[in-house]
């Protein structure tokens, strides 16, 4: 379980040679929650462990999460 640190509306990635991440929800390290320009591709892996959203997707949640506020937010990973 995990609370965001970092909201970015728009992030390029350092590790995967400047891809974008729109509305990108930091929560720990390097891993975000985050829109994907390649919609074709979800459901695949294609990270060390972001979790990808469709781009309208990542934009409600990102919306969400500034609402309620970082601090009231959790991000759970389960398998």
């Amino acid at each position: 379980e995990y609370t965001p640190y970092l909201l970015k509306r728009q992030h390029f990635s350092t590790l995967y040679d400047g891809a974008p991440m729109p509305h990108s929800i930091f929560f720990s390290g390097n891993y975000a929650i985050h829109g994907t320009t390649q919609v074709e591709r979800l459901g695949e892996p294609a990270s060390a462990g972001c979790i990808r959203l469709a781009p309208e997707h990542a934009a409600t949640l990102f919306e969400w999460v500034l609402e309620v506020g970082k601090s009231e937010t959790r991000v759970v990973i389960r398998e």
